[in-house]
């Protein structure tokens, strides 16, 4: 009895591993083809009029798509708005600092694509993001790559899932590397992703306590520390915000690993990528050759996109990026 109860329990995990695995193994790049084929450019026809609106946009996306695919997978569900009787997980406190002008790139894109009788309710939510992170990207002057499609929206959106699966500005290499790690992502994988810094804001109490700790943190250059003090007043009640990358904000480029070396990376989490002497070397080979990070960025975006896809009866296509059918 014992020997069939045991080999019905292997049974089981075997299945369970499959089924995990099959989301990604259906991702294809011409999963439209037949249904919406000119999906792609309608939705970087939506992407470029909002970058063209906001530069702000780029880093909002790119940051949604990275919370949306370590809490649930990739499945849209950072898109959904709280209701009286669901609090969900773009109003956990690690996402309210996400840019609207994010959402409202994805929100307008469905439209666009909905607006098409042929391609109508065919599109998934989740699909849309991956296509206008990637999309973002190459407008910001990063590079432009074959995204895998076939991704269906899930189901669940809660406050309660996303504790403990994004890391925080405070992050060393080793909690860094251990929540890429339970997403399947190397190590490679999470300090090319990092340098997504190269867009977007970051606020003050976000990186406060290497200003105004016991004593300055060393590895902060002075010149930049003078820089943020002056944006962010050690008693001062607002909560401004600063570029994430100094140098270049308005270009997505590997400028992000150049600023590790001279000490101005803006979280503790970026600048522990060039101090830990195990990730340094991919900062220094990354700062000197843009080709090298760019064939880097693409493998992570592309991994980053497998995890947990859903497929089949998992997920559905919302008519509503933000809502539930």
């Amino acid at each position: 009895m014992a020997k069939n109860s045991a080999k019905h329990c292997f049974l089981v995990i075997l299945q369970i591993s499959l089924l995990a695995g099959l989301g990604s193994a259906q991702l294809s790049t011409n999963y439209y083809s037949a249904t919406c084929p000119q999906v792609e450019t309608i939705v970087r026809g939506a992407v470029t009029k909002k970058f063209q609106e906001t530069f702000s946009a780029v880093g909002g996306v790119i940051r949604l798509i990275f919370h949306d695919c370590v809490v649930e997978g990739c499945d849209a569900s950072v898109l959904i708005s709280s209701t009286s009787t669901n609090k969900a997980e773009r109003d956990n406190d690690l996402n309210l600092s996400l840019n609207p002008d994010g959402f409202d790139t994805i929100v307008k894109a469905k439209a666009a694509v909905d607006s098409v009788p042929q391609c109508a309710n065919k599109v998934s939510c989740a699909d849309i993001l991956v296509m206008a992170a990637r999309d973002m990207i190459a407008l910001a002057g990063g590079p432009s790559y074959a995204v895998e499609l076939g991704r269906l929206d899930g189901f669940v959106s809660s406050s309660d899932n996303v504790a403990g699966k994004l890391p925080t500005p405070d992050f060393d290499l080793n909690k860094l590397t251990g929540i890429f790690a339970s997403n399947g992502l190397s190590q490679a994988d999470m300090i090319a992703l990092s340098a997504c810094h190269t867009t977007g804001l970051g606020h003050c109490d976000q990186f406060k306590d290497r200003l105004y700790g016991s004593t300055m943190d060393p590895t902060l250059n002075q010149g930049y520390a003078a820089q943020l003090a002056a944006s962010c007043p050690q008693n001062s009640n607002v909560n401004n915000a600063v570029f994430l990358d100094p140098v270049t904000p308005g270009v997505f480029d590997n400028q992000y690993f150049k600023n590790l070396q001279n000490g101005m990376g803006l979280f503790s989490s970026d600048q522990i990528l060039f101090s830990d002497t195990r990730s340094q070397p991919l900062v220094n080979l990354w700062a000197n050759s843009s080709t090298s990070f760019e064939q880097a960025l693409v493998t992570a975006i592309t991994n980053l996109g497998r995890v947990g896809v859903k497929t089949g009866l998992a997920g559905n296509i919302r008519k509503n990026c933000l809502a539930f059918n």
